[in-house]
This record gives structure tokens, sequence and C-alpha cells, in this order.
């Protein structure tokens, strides 16, 4: 069996599922993707504050982009501003947020083709959608001595999409961060901490809410950070 039909299935049957950093390097390998990680990950040393945080922290760095998956491949759109209503998004939804554009050359290259061509793949073994609003984002969640940093501040959420990978880039001087998943009524269905670059949580979210603990420094003399790359599919 494929890992993209065994992720189906999982997705399938529980809602969500965790894939280890060796089966998805192998995975998008095999299919071409990955030819620049270097690249692609240090474009995580450059992104922008996101200054739209209600909670008035500063500790989340971002960059955004969105693209069409159709049938005849992946497009990126034009730039625009990223939405979540309120119903979805408490704390921070209910206006519309511009965030810096990923990198063209990020954007464009192997390994995050290779990502949004994973998705597309599986999420459409799922779903009889075919056209797709897909949206990316760059997170880098920072924390130092005495300051938390918060990778979902909304708490205990759905994201208003079909489907949702998030891909651990990379953690440095970190403690928690643990992924949890619950069913709509708040049982808790799974609970796992992404800790090597390549570690991915996908999610139904349709029918699934996913947090993440806040993270602190190992080190409290040193920074640390949390990279991850989200990626949303939503009817288009």
């Amino acid at each position: 069996m494929t890992t993209s039909a065994r992720l189906a299935d999982l997705l399938r049957s529980d809602g969500f599922a965790f894939v280890g950093s060796e089966e998805m390097r192998r995975t998008l390998e095999r299919d071409g993707g990955l030819g620049d990680w270097r690249a692609f990950a240090g474009s995580w040393d450059d992104l922008g504050l996101d200054t739209y945080m209600a909670d008035g922290g500063r500790y989340r760095k971002r960059r955004f982009a969105a693209f069409a998956a159709t049938a005849d491949g992946i497009v990126r759109k034009p730039h625009q501003p990223h939405y979540q209503s309120r119903d979805y998004n408490s704390l921070n939804g209910g206006i519309e947020r511009w965030f810096e554009p990923i990198e063209s050359g990020i954007a464009a290259g192997p390994s995050m083709r290779g990502i949004l061509a994973l998705c597309q793949s599986l999420f459409e073994q799922l779903s009889t959608i075919t056209q797709w609003h897909v949206e990316t984002h760059q997170f880098r969640i920072e924390a130092r001595a005495g300051t938390e940093g918060r990778p979902t501040p909304e708490g205990m959420h759905r994201d208003g999409v079909d489907f949702v990978l998030v891909l651990l880039i990379g953690r440095r001087n970190i403690a928690r961060g643990v992924t949890t998943t619950h069913d709509l009524s708040g049982k808790v269905l799974g609970s796992f901490t992404l800790t090597d670059p390549l570690d991915a949580a996908l999610v139904d979210d349709r029918r699934v809410m996913h947090g993440v603990t806040a993270v602190e420094p190992l080190d409290a003399r040193e920074p640390g950070f949390r990279d991850v790359l989200v990626v949303t599919f939503r009817r288009e």
C-alpha cells in the first residue's frame, strides 16, 4: 500500500493521521521533491512579524501564499489576504490579514510543489472535490525565558477548511508543542509531538479539531523556535 493510500485510510477512519519524518521523506523524494530542502527550510529565517495577534503577542512570524489546485495542476494565485471568520478563529478572525508573500523561488521549488502535489493526491481520495483553494503558511513560533510561544493561540479549533497538513520544518531549544486532536464533541482522539523535520500531522477539518500546546525554551539562556508549514485545502 502506498503512503498516500495508507494515510487516506487513516483519515477516513480516524479523521487524523501522524506521519513520521522518514516515511514523509521517502514519499516526497520518490516523487521528485525536496531537491531544494536546504533553501526551503532556510527561508524560515526570513519571515515577517505577525502584527495581527489580538493577545498582544510578538512571538509569531509568518509568510503566506495561495494556490489553485485542479486536474490541470497547481498554480499560484495573486497575493491576497488570509481570512477566517470568528466562528473558526475567535481570537484573530473576522478581518482580512495581509502577510508578506512566500518568496517566489520557495513557492515554485520542488519541496513546496512536492508537498502540495502529495496533499492533492491524498485529499482527492477522500472527496469528490477537484477544484481546490489552497493556502500555505510559513510559521515560526518563538519562545524566550519568561515568554512562551503559542502555536495555536486560539486554542482547540477547526480552520474552516476541508483538510489540513502541518509539516515540521525544524525546532531548536524547544520543549512541549504537543499536538492533540479532538472530535467535535470534545473527545480526545490522539496526541503526539512533531519532533523531527518532516514529521507531519494531517487532519480532516470537517470532523476533527486540533490544537498545539505552548512552547518554551529548554535552555532559558537561549531563544528557541518551532518552524512549521501549514497547508489547507478547501473547496474552491
